[in-house]
């Protein structure tokens, strides 16, 4: 095991995780929409996404799904489509939340919002083949041609588990702010925010 290059990995893996992108916008969604239980499990659902695709990626089998088009390609539109889905959404809950000044209003509670988180946390991942893109384009360089079972195990696990470290700091912090944010105008605001960033990586996604 090269922990030397472990180290310069590890902040490919922090850099990746700070910009933001589609799991922080499905995280605070959700966190907003059921309370920090949704929030939380939106978040193990990225984690288990992310967990699979670098797996397959160590494994060697992104390239297979990079080099099939077509699969590639329903994977692209898929991801894209669904988070559009998101975006409508939320902004439906925007139009719902503009309703006072200062009145305020708690998360919408769904039957199962642990399954709902799970969903839209592991389909919005999933589906995102920029993800797939940077195990292909980074991972390989690290593990070289015969890594062992060991030096294998710690690559995939280090970006799973970075991503979803900084996803529940957001989320508990937005739970801790639900005094602030359940305000109907701020609520508000939160979600054309939020919504508006859904469409945007919708629509860099399909046009990439």
């Amino acid at each position: 095991m090269d922990w030397g290059g472990w180290v310069v990995f590890l902040g490919f893996a922090v850099v990746l995780t700070l910009i933001p992108g589609p799991d922080t916008a499905v995280s605070i969604a959700n966190t907003l929409a059921g309370g920090r239980v949704r929030g939380l499990s939106a978040v193990v659902g990225i984690g288990v996404a992310n967990l699979v695709q670098s797996v397959a990626a160590a494994a060697g089998l992104s390239v297979l799904v990079v080099r099939i088009e077509p699969l590639f390609l329903t994977i692209k539109w898929v991801g894209a489509a669904y988070l559009m889905f998101l975006a409508v959404q939320t902004f439906r809950a925007m139009r719902r939340h503009r309703t006072g000044d200062d009145v305020v209003v708690t998360p919408v509670r769904s039957d199962r919002p642990v399954l709902t988180g799970l969903r839209q946390g592991f389909l919005s991942n999933i589906c995102n083949p920029k993800v797939i893109a940077f195990y292909l384009a980074v991972l390989p360089q690290f593990l070289g041609t015969d890594p062992a079972v060991g030096t294998v195990v710690v690559y995939a696990v280090t970006v799973p588990a970075i991503g979803v470290g900084y996803l529940l700091a957001i989320v508990v912090g937005v739970d801790r702010a639900r005094a602030v944010f359940s305000r109907s105008r701020v609520r508000a605001a939160m979600d054309a925010v939020t919504g508006t960033a859904l469409v945007a990586f919708s629509l860099r996604l399909a046009t990439e």
